[in-house]
């Protein structure tokens, strides 16, 4: 580093930086458990003044004593640590500076996008909520033209200028509000100090609005809204549950998780990421007790009723599209540890977007699952981590890479792909089906001569995807996801901050609750044995992203492909920060999300 001058900061054209080569990871020998105290602790004497954020009053100014001073070392020369605050400030500088640079060195991407939007004149594949919308929920040309002015120009008074379905509030039942005011555009634009640039990430281009791949991703997303209220244990004898594995099976390009080539109950809405096939629907660390300092947060959650879905007439539908939110929440259903698509669709729908991740480190924590492998404090004989590569470190890092998975993917939504939300999607099947648009739209015949579909004709007399939320989807492009950005970095964190390889028998006996959810059960598959806290993590990303899903918000590839970007976000904020730490043999090993194995 010292050899790194401030002018090889600025002639960027001097400096090369290489990347170390990922490696598998390495087997280890059973490490220390993380000190549960430390990891939730707080360094002592700390005073309410520290917290204090802004510049220091002038009394605060008068009141501060400078520190005395020799001749013979005068201020900015003494000596503190290995470097006098002169060269440590042009250090830190340096830091800063190549952390920039290998960012810099790195490829920029090709945005892919499918070619939805130039292709259709009446915008009927792409994201348009809250604009101004006719009467079979197709997007007012100027009011889309405004939306699109905006993103062209990124200037924030011309976002102020998008035409909105609903400006005022005002809607046809008393005490309807605006609600579908366009959610922050504008962090698509925002930087970062740390990590790759949102713009410099991607993701691929969404399905096609007329291919048998969109049209099996419709089937799966109806069939997750019939089967919200059937437990996720009992997919393997519901004969809805069938109906929709049958469905799915003869969709022409389905791509969901299969076993010997077919959709089963026990692959039926799962990711293939390794152990989101195995073991119970839900990951185990829903189920488990989590110590947050003096308190213990009661794993069970709130829930809904069963039965009621929203958005199933062509009228609130429309309503939603432009912007009028309803004057009702959805009616609560009671406490419950999770055991069906209503109940993690509920979860998802007030998370705070970190809290899943969190609640799974509060659990590692106070079981004594042990540090990565490569932490160098496992094998020190005087010193454990604290504010680096301890507990604190620990519970910070991990939420730190949620605002940055939320720029990255922000971009992606705004200014890439603007994907259309499933609940519109439905909403032009049904349109078709029903003769309202002359000549109808160029829907794959899969979705068309579905099951999935004519259930919810039989169910509600329309077409429409039954909605777990009365308002519908948020006002943001489908893709990618928002919460499968967040689950991607997030528990990319905490595989390089655990040993994750470990078995959750190790530490638990696993289990899965009653299809009442009011109790839990010890879980008697046969491949109890064989889950890992690796499997269950990847698992815990899953259902937070397919519970989006199964609310009707997002689609799987919304999910999917989040997960690998926010995984990638996590990689290069590890990369980073690695450069700043004072320790030695620091190595971050883990598995992605696909299997492969990686070393930071």
């Amino acid at each position: 580093m010292d050899s790194i001058t401030r002018q090889d900061i600025i002639r960027q054209d001097r400096i090369s930086f290489s990347r170390e080569p990922a490696t598998a990871i390495q087997s280890s020998a059973p490490v220390d458990p993380l000190d549960r105290r430390a990891l939730l602790g707080q360094a002592a004497g700390l005073g309410a003044a520290g917290l204090l954020l802004g510049t220091p009053s002038a009394a605060q100014q008068a009141q501060r004593v400078p520190l005395p001073t020799s001749a013979a070392a005068p201020c900015g020369n003494e000596a503190l640590g290995p470097d006098k605050p002169q060269k440590r400030h042009i250090k830190s500088f340096l830091v800063r500076g190549q952390a920039a640079l290998v960012q810099k060195s790195r490829p920029l991407p090709c945005h892919d996008r499918n070619q939805d939007e130039s292709l259709y004149a009446d915008q009927r594949a792409s994201y348009s909520k809250g604009l101004v919308h006719n009467a079979i929920g197709e997007v007012d040309a100027a009011s889309y033209a405004s939306f699109l002015h905006a993103l062209d120009t990124g200037k924030p008074a011309d976002f102020e200028l998008i035409q909105l379905g609903n400006p005022g509030g005002a809607g046809p039942a008393p005490g309807n509000t605006p609600v579908h005011k366009q959610i922050n555009p504008q962090a698509g634009l925002a930087y970062d100090l740390e990590g790759a640039d949102a713009h410099s990430l991607t993701i691929p281009a969404a399905p096609p609005f007329a291919s048998a791949w969109q049209a099996g991703e419709g089937i799966e997303n109806t069939w997750m809204a019939h089967l919200r209220d059937v437990p996720f244990r009992l997919y393997a004898s519901d004969p809805d549950a069938a109906t929709a594995i049958a469905d799915l099976n003869a969709a022409s390009d389905f791509r969901g998780p299969k076993q010997s080539g077919l959709v089963t109950a026990q692959t039926l809405f799962r990711d293939p990421f390794p152990g989101c096939t195995s073991g119970p629907y839900l990951s185990q660390f829903w189920y488990r007790p989590q110590p947050f300092g003096t308190q213990d947060i009661d794993p069970r959650a709130h829930t809904y009723a069963a039965g009621i879905d929203y958005l199933t007439n062509q009228s609130d539908w429309l309503a939603r599209q432009n912007g009028v939110n309803p004057n009702f929440s959805n009616v609560p259903g009671g406490l419950v540890y999770m055991r069906n698509g209503r109940d993690i669709g509920a979860w998802v729908h007030v998370d705070v977007l970190f809290q899943g991740y969190f609640q799974a480190l509060l659990v590692m924590a106070s079981l004594g699952v042990p540090a990565n492998p490569g932490n160098p404090y496992n094998t020190s004989a005087t010193q454990i981590g604290f504010g680096t590569l301890g507990g604190p470190y620990f519970a910070a890092l991990l939420c730190e890479v949620a605002t940055r998975a939320l720029k990255a993917v922000w971009f992606q939504k705004w200014f890439l792909h603007r994907r259309l939300r499933p609940e519109v999607y439905l909403g032009r099947v049904h349109v078709h089906k029903t003769g309202q648009k002359p000549g109808g739209y160029d829907l794959h015949a899969d979705i068309l001569n579905s099951a999935a579909v004519a259930e919810s004709f039989s169910r509600n007399g329309t077409y429409l995807l039954p909605m777990a939320f009365p308002e519908g989807s948020p006002a943001h492009p489908s893709y990618g996801a928002g919460h499968a950005t967040v689950a991607g970095a997030c528990v990319t964190i905490l595989k390089a901050l655990f040993d994750t390889q470990r078995l959750v028998t190790d530490f638990f006996t696993p289990q899965e609750p009653t299809d009442a959810g009011t109790a839990l059960m010890v879980y008697a598959g046969g491949d109890a044995g064989s889950l890992t806290i690796e499997g269950e993590l990847n698992k815990l990303a899953s259902n937070i992203a397919t519970g989006r899903n199964i609310a009707g918000v997002h689609w799987r590839t919304d999910g999917e492909e989040s997960i690998r970007l926010g995984e990638e976000i996590a990689i290069q904020v590890l990369s980073d920060q690695k450069l700043t730490f004072n320790e030695s043999g620091l190595s971050y090993a883990f598995n992605r999300f696909d299997g492969t194995p990686v070393t930071v």
